[in-house]
């Protein structure tokens, strides 16, 4: 429990941190939390299916395609 209250008191000092930061600094700060949430989401998606967990999207894609269900792409128009 103490270790959560820590984090906690440290989250919520760069919330403080973050509010009083020039408009120019936050905006960059956001850009720069904008690209290490994406790097995090692609690092997972990586390893989603490596680890075969997205499998089933791809079986249901080719059922679909098979079955006649999919709309065409616009480049494929």
């Amino acid at each position: 429990m103490v270790d959560y209250v820590t984090d906690m008191s440290s989250v919520i000092e760069i919330e403080s941190a973050i509010s009083s930061l020039p408009k120019k600094d936050f905006w960059k700060l956001a850009e720069w939390f904008d690209q290490e949430k994406a790097k995090s989401w692609d690092e997972q998606m990586k390893a989603d299916a490596e680890a075969g967990r997205l499998d089933f999207l791809f079986e249901e894609a080719s059922t679909s395609r098979t079955a006649g269900h999919n709309q065409p792409w616009p480049a494929d128009v």
